[in-house]
C-alpha cells in the first residue's frame, strides 16, 4: 500500500503551493500595472518572474515531509508484522485461557499474554518478510509489501523482528511464566527457520508441517494460566493445525500462478485443482471430527458441541462445492468462511466454559 503521492507533492503541499502561486501571480499583475514600461513589463522579465513560484512552492511542501515520512515509516514497520495474522492468532489464545481458567482470567495475565504473544507473532512475521523478500518481489499479492517497495531496508527489518522477539520473550518470561515464553519462542524459530527458510521452498507439504507454528498460541494461552500443557490444549492445537492447510490452500488456489512464478511449491501451484480440492475436503472432515473430540476432553457442553457441528457442516459443504466447481470463486468463499469458522469456534469454546 502506498501512502501519499509517488509522482508529486502531498495534498497539503499542493494546497499551500496553489496559495503561494496565486499570491505571486497577483503580485506580478500588480507590478506590471504599476510600471508598464519597467523591466517587469517586458516579455522576458515576465517569464522569469512567472518561474519564481517554483521556489516558493518548495518551501511549504518540504515542511510537511518529516511528519509524513515518519507516518509512512511507522505504517511500513507495522505492515511488516502482518497485523491481520496477529489478530487471528490472538483469536485462539484468549479462548484457550478462558477454557483453562474455566472463567475470565485476571486482567494482568490476560494483558501481558496478549501483548507478549502479539509481539512474538509480529517479530516472526517481520523476519518472514526479510527471508521472503525475493519471493515477495515476484508475487503480485505481496509485491507492495514494505521490503519489495523499498520502504524498509532489509537489515532494519531483520533487526526490528529480532528486537520484537526479545521484548516478547522478556514480557512473557517476567510477567507470565517461562513456559509460555519458551513456547512462543519455539513457534518463532519453527516458523522462520523450519517453514520459511526450508519447507516453503522445497515441498508441497510446506503449509501442512509449517502450520504447527500457527497452532502454538493456544498452548501459550493455556500455559499462561496453568503453567503446563494439558490434554485439552493439545486438542486445540490439533484443531488449528488441521484447519491451516484447507484455509491456506483455498487462498493459494486463487494465487497459484503467483506461486508458480516465484517457484514456491504450494500445492495448487504444482498439482491439479481437483487434487487440491480433494485434499481440502479430507482435511475438513478430519478437522470437524477433532473439534467434536474436544467436547468430552475439554469438558465443554451443548453450546460448544452444537456450534462445532453447525460450523463443521458448513465447512465441509463449502469444501464439497469447491471440489464440484473447481473455481477460484468457490475457493475464495471457502477461504473467507474459514476465518469466520475459526473465530466462532473458539468463541464458542470460551462461552461454553463461562456458562458451565
Amino acid at each position: 500500500m502506498r501512502f501519499g503521492g509517488e509522482n508529486g507533492p502531498p495534498a497539503e503541499g499542493i494546497a499551500v503551493s496553489r496559495g503561494a502561486w496565486g499570491g505571486a501571480q497577483h503580485l506580478s499583475e500588480a507590478s506590471m500595472k504599476a510600471a508598464p514600461g519597467s523591466a517587469y513589463g517586458s516579455t522576458d522579465a515576465r517569464h522569469r518572474f512567472m518561474r519564481a513560484p517554483n521556489h516558493i512552492i518548495s518551501s511549504p511542501v518540504t515542511s510537511t515531509v518529516p511528519a509524513r515520512s515518519l507516518r509512512a515509516s511507522t505504517l511500513a514497520y507495522v505492515q511488516l508484522t502482518k497485523p491481520r495474522i496477529i489478530e487471528l492468532l490472538l483469536v485462539t489464545t484468549v479462548p484457550a485461557m478462558v477454557v483453562a481458567r474455566r472463567g475470565v482470567p485476571g486482567a494482568w495475565v490476560m494483558a501481558t499474554t496478549v501483548i507478549g504473544g502479539a509481539l512474538a507473532a509480529g517479530g516472526a512475521n517481520a523476519m518472514n518478510c526479510y527471508v521472503d523478500r525475493d519471493i515477495d518481489e515476484v508475487m503480485v499479492r505481496t509485491k507492495k509489501r514494505p521490503l519489495p517497495t523499498g520502504r524498509v531496508e532489509p537489515g532494519r527489518a531483520l533487526v526490528f523482528g529480532v528486537g520484537l522477539e526479545v521484548v516478547a520473550f522478556a514480557t512473557l518470561a517476567l510477567w507470565v511464566n517461562l513456559l509460555a515464553a519458551a513456547l512462543a519462542l519455539s513457534a518463532t524459530v519453527f516458523y522462520v527457520v523450519v517453514y520459511t527458510m526450508w519447507l516453503k521452498r522445497t515441498t508441497t507439504q510446506n503449509i501442512v508441517i509449517g502450520g504447527a507454528a500457527g497452532a502454538v498460541p493456544v498452548l501459550v494461552g493455556w500455559a499462561a494460566i496453568t503453567d503446563r500443557v494439558g490434554a485439552p490444549s493439545l486438542v486445540m492445537f490439533a484443531v488449528v493445525f488441521l484447519w491451516t492447510p484447507p484455509h491456506f490452500w483455498a487462498l493459494a488456489v486463487r494465487y497459484r500462478d503467483d506461486y508458480r512464478s516465484a517457484g514456491v511449491p504450494m500445492l495448487p501451484a504444482v498439482r491439479s485443482l481437483e487434487h487440491t480440492a480433494r485434499q481440502i475436503l479430507v482435511y475438513a472432515v478430519v478437522l470437524v471430527a477433532v473439534t467434536l473430540l474436544l467436547g468430552p476432553i475439554g469438558h465443554l457442553g451443548v453450546l460448544y458441541m452444537t456450534t462445532a457441528t453447525v460450523l463443521g457442516s458448513l465447512f465441509i459443504a463449502l469444501s464439497v462445492r469447491l471440489l464440484r466447481s473447481l473455481s477460484d470463486s468457490a475457493a475464495m468463499r471457502l477461504f473467507a468462511f474459514s476465518i469466520t469458522y475459526l473465530a466462532l469456534l473458539f468463541a464458542a469454546m470460551a462461552a461454553d466454559a463461562l456458562i458451565r
